[in-house]
């Protein structure tokens, strides 16, 4: 719509922002209508072109393809500009044959600050050929209020909440017409039974929604109430809000209907959100929990690795007390992989910061005589929990033994990480300028290229290779593939 919009059309920045507005929030009209909507924007060339289209929910669409980028047809472009002339709704006198169907058509000026901008077309589908019902009459009628706003640039409405919680209540869902003072003048079928389940006893019609619902709040004193209420089941003000009682959840907008300026009464919609409210409050319970018991897992990892570091300062043996000690960085290393995910409502962990973390302790408690920088390149985004532990052990394994065998006698030495994501796998290389490969396995302790090569081949999945630089140290390529989604 953006691209179209720029391409081939004159509009200031706000006249495009009230466009995207309604087609925000133009399902609604579509879906009380019955009809298919079509944004016509004039273009330099005294023509049109389509931007956005919408199909109704509740009856017969008109187009089975889509005519957005395409310019109108001959018969249609006159009732297009007319309208956009004289700023008038204009109606064809005899329905357009489409095929095996008759389409009423109507040309609707999208009026913005005085200026006609564009021009909506509602097309209706006249091909079922019945009466209409009681609830259909009503729909028409709100639909109606709604596209006189639209001529008049009363709607849609800037501060409409169009995008606020999951399960925003639609037409079909239930309907409810107010007048001016709040009072219900029609209930569709399922608006009454959602009212019904709320513990409403009787008709709405003729009853104010605002008494209604605040009987049902006083039998519910544990009930936090919405401050937003009262304005939305009156109809004044085009938000939304949510009524909880007997164990019910309801779920209402609020469409304020006006004639130049004054508010001549409002459409409100109701769905009943029972079930999704209690699924959303489980996954909330489910998330804390998780967060909870990887926080612990993190607590008992450090008490145990405070647990190694008292054990190994009472050693006397300097190969039991370093062997305490890297057992000691290699818990403490895990229990920085639940921190993070204590963190998170995902079971992904954000790699970078962590590692950054992680080696940086891992080269500062390595090196007590020599001076190591290390150097980090590329990224390695999301890595899900499931990996993240093997591969936080295995790059602190080859920094922390880099650093203690790599640089023998010397006061400065460079670690360097580079890592290259692509969309499920990982490529990362770790380099050092130090002493190359010592056995043709790396300059670690026997145990450390063991706990690498196992870690890598058997809980990631991928392949290392060990090899000496170029100019002298070591390198070591690891490839691995991510288990994204579980798989």
């Amino acid at each position: 719509m953006s691209d179209l919009i720029t391409s081939d059309v004159d509009l200031t920045p706000a006249d495009a922002e009230w466009l995207h507005l309604l087609v925000g929030d133009w399902q609604v009209v579509s879906d009380l209508a019955f009809a298919d909507l079509v944004l016509w924007v004039p273009t330099r060339d005294a023509s049109f072109v389509a931007i956005a289209q919408a199909r109704p929910s509740t009856g017969a669409t008109v187009h089975y393809d889509d005519v957005v980028g395409t310019r109108p047809p001959e018969g249609q472009l006159p009732q297009l500009s007319k309208a956009l002339t004289t700023r008038e709704i204009h109606r064809a006198r005899e329905p357009r044959w489409l095929g095996a169907y008759a389409v009423r058509e109507e040309a609707i000026p999208v009026v913005h600050e005085g200026r006609a901008i564009a021009v909506l077309a509602r097309q209706t589908n006249l091909g079922s050929g019945r009466t209409p019902s009681r609830l259909e009459l009503n729909y028409v009628e709100a639909a109606d209020d709604i596209v006189a706003m639209i001529a008049r640039g009363e709607f849609p409405s800037p501060g409409a909440a169009t995008g606020q919680r999951r399960g925003a209540p639609r037409v079909g869902d239930g309907l409810l017409r107010l007048n001016s003072e709040g009072e219900v003048l029609y209930a569709s079928p399922n608006a009454l039974s959602c009212f019904h389940r709320l513990g409403v006893i009787g008709p709405l019609v003729g009853r104010a929604l605002v008494e209604i619902t605040t009987d049902l709040i006083e039998h519910q004193p544990q009930t936090t109430v919405d401050e937003a209420m009262p304005l939305v089941v009156m109809g004044r003000a085009p938000w939304r809000t949510e009524i909880e009682a007997s164990g019910v959840m309801l779920s209402l907008r609020a469409l304020p209907l006006t004639e130049h300026g004054q508010r001549i009464g409002a459409v409100l919609l109701c769905r009943d959100v029972t079930e999704l409210r209690r699924r959303e409050r489980d996954l909330i319970t489910k998330d804390a929990t998780i967060r909870e018991i990887h926080h612990r897992v993190k607590n008992n990892l450090q008490t145990v690795a405070a647990l190694l570091r008292l054990q190994a300062r009472r050693m006397n043996v300097p190969e039991a007390r370093e062997a305490l000690e890297e057992a000691m960085r290699r818990v403490a290393t895990i229990a920085l992989v639940h921190e993070s995910l204590s963190q998170t409502l995902d079971e992904e962990v954000e790699f970078d910061d962590m590692v950054s973390r992680a080696l940086r302790l891992a080269a500062d408690v390595a090196s007590a005589d020599t001076h190591v920088r290390t150097v980090r390149e590329g990224g390695f985004g999301l890595v899900p929990a499931q990996d993240a532990t093997p591969l936080a052990l295995v790059l602190t394994e080859l920094v922390t033994n880099a650093v203690e065998h790599g640089f023998p006698g010397r006061p400065t030495g460079t670690v360097e990480i580079v890592a290259e994501r692509s969309e499920r796998s990982l490529k990362v290389v770790v380099r050092d300028d130090g002493v190359g490969l010592v056995d043709g396995k790396g300059p670690m302790s026997g145990l450390g290229t063991q706990i690498v090569n196992t870690l890598v081949s058997n809980e990631l999945g991928g392949t290392i290779i060990w090899k000496d630089r170029d100019g002298g140290g070591t390198e070591v390529e690891l490839e691995v593939r991510l288990r994204l989604g579980g798989k």
